[in-house]
């Protein structure tokens, strides 16, 4: 990934450049908390791309048929639903107000002309059906064209209602609402890959859920100890396998993995397989705890590799090796002078998210600054773009961003002292077949795409 190169290199080697391409939010500067972007999440064709934001807002995109005039042009996203996913609620046993904010999306896989979505705030699930109206039936026997309720004395005739076409219409209706099984905040769904199950996971258990019945879940994993004051450690991540409907992941906060197998025992508190990188005594800080703790875990769409992020680096691990992972890269090591300021002002807590591109080729992960990090795992090369509305013209390249960490800053180089830690990307996602990528930057979604095209 050298010069203006990004991620998912094809098997060529050749590198990408990327370039802009669209661009969605407002451009204030005052940006209303509901606004923010949540999460962000392409359907299994590509075709959709979900965001949920603070508001309890989740908002579609589909991807528009390519124009015949410009044989080589992509189509664009464009808005094809919205709706109030979550409302704001109150616990009146615990006296606590709970969120709207849309914690994470998650699609299902397409099986009929409808789409169906999950999303959760911190307590309820609900799944969604997205549905498309194009007619509209005509002609009922016991009601006006306006609705109104004829007298059956005065009906005559019988007649057949008809279908007439209508301006397309786009429903978006709740089916399940999965409530009241979680004490803490949800951080993770994940869908099994039996397409009938799914998994919830908060701080301290684990939910097994089917997609038909929304008043029992299964818990499948409780690290809640007897007494609150010996608690250690806490979820933070959870995942299915993508091929092996049995087997699940999930992260801590102390930086461990562990690998379930369901079919073991129905309760999966005795993990399968640990993961653990051992610490270097050498580096050890008052800061350690904290930047080990694993803030995202992704399984590569192989089903062979697993990602983590933590918060100065992403690694990969082979699950057949648990003593250490077999790629670990750096995405702001720079900022390993600065953690004094970062937990002072709780930047710390930053839950960075990461992600696959569609041949496991590369991998994408956020920093500050609006900066976002591209990872090629075939030759090793890693590049610093930017989002951001100075670069918005159509198809103009993403120039490659430098961090100068000391010393003389050279002419294209960014200070460390000089990054906005207010600006941060956590969420990004990657086209599963394509190198088009989304990256959430506070209320703006961008959308890149490799120049080749």
């Amino acid at each position: 990934m050298a010069g203006a190169g990004g991620g998912g290199c094809p098997a060529g080697g050749n590198d990408l450049q990327w370039c802009f391409s669209q661009v969605k939010g407002a451009v204030d500067e005052d940006v209303a908390e509901a606004d923010v972007i949540s999460t962000v999440e392409f359907s299994h064709s590509g075709d959709l791309l979900a965001t949920g934001d603070k508001g309890g807002r989740v908002v579609i995109f589909q991807r528009e048929q390519e124009n015949k005039s410009r044989p080589h042009s992509r189509g664009e996203y464009n808005v094809y639903s919205t709706f109030q996913s979550h409302e704001p609620e109150f616990d009146y046993l615990k006296s606590l107000e709970i969120e709207e904010k849309i914690n994470k999306i998650r699609w299902l896989p397409q099986q009929g002309a409808a789409r169906f979505l999950l999303s959760t705030n911190d307590k309820t699930i609900k799944l969604w059906k997205i549905s498309e109206r194009d007619k509209r039936a005509e002609g009922y026997n016991l009601k006006d064209e306006d609705g109104r309720l004829r007298d059956p004395l005065r009906i005559t005739a019988l007649r057949v209602p008809i279908l007439k076409p209508m301006d397309l219409m786009v429903e978006a209706s709740p089916r399940r609402v999965f409530a009241n099984a979680h004490t803490y905040h949800i951080n993770s769904i994940s869908v099994n890959s039996d397409h009938e199950t799914y998994l919830s996971a908060d701080d301290l258990r684990i939910n097994l859920w089917h997609l038909e019945i929304t008043d029992r879940s299964f818990n499948i994993v409780d690290i809640k100890p007897a007494n609150m004051e010996e608690l250690t450690e806490v979820i933070t991540a959870a995942e299915f396998h993508p091929h092996q409907c049995n087997v699940l992941v999930y992260s801590s906060s102390k930086g461990t993995i562990r690998l379930c197998d369901m079919r073991s025992s129905a309760l999966c508190d005795r993990h399968s397989k640990f993961f653990e990188e051992p610490e270097d005594p050498s580096s050890r800080s008052f800061f350690s705890e904290i930047i080990s703790s694993v803030s995202d875990v992704k399984f590569s769409h192989s089903g062979r590799y697993m990602m983590t992020r933590d918060y100065l680096s992403v690694k990969v691990w082979d699950l057949n090796m648990e003593s250490r992972p077999v790629e670990t890269h750096q995405v702001h090591e720079y900022l390993r002078s600065k953690l004094c300021s970062l937990y002072e002002n709780d930047c710390i807590f930053d839950k960075f998210e990461c992600c696959w591109n569609g041949s496991d080729s590369a991998i994408m992960t956020g920093s500050y600054n609006n900066f976002f990090r591209m990872f090629d795992r075939t030759t090793w090369r890693d590049v610093t773009l930017e989002a951001s509305r100075e670069n918005s013209k159509p198809r103009a390249s993403l120039k490659p961003r430098r961090v100068c960490a000391g010393g003389k800053r050279k002419k294209d180089e960014v200070s460390v002292d000089s990054l906005d830690f207010s600006k941060k990307i956590l969420h990004t996602a990657w086209h599963p077949v394509e190198n088009i990528i989304a990256v959430a930057a506070t209320n703006n979604l961008y959308i890149f795409q490799d120049k080749a095209n």
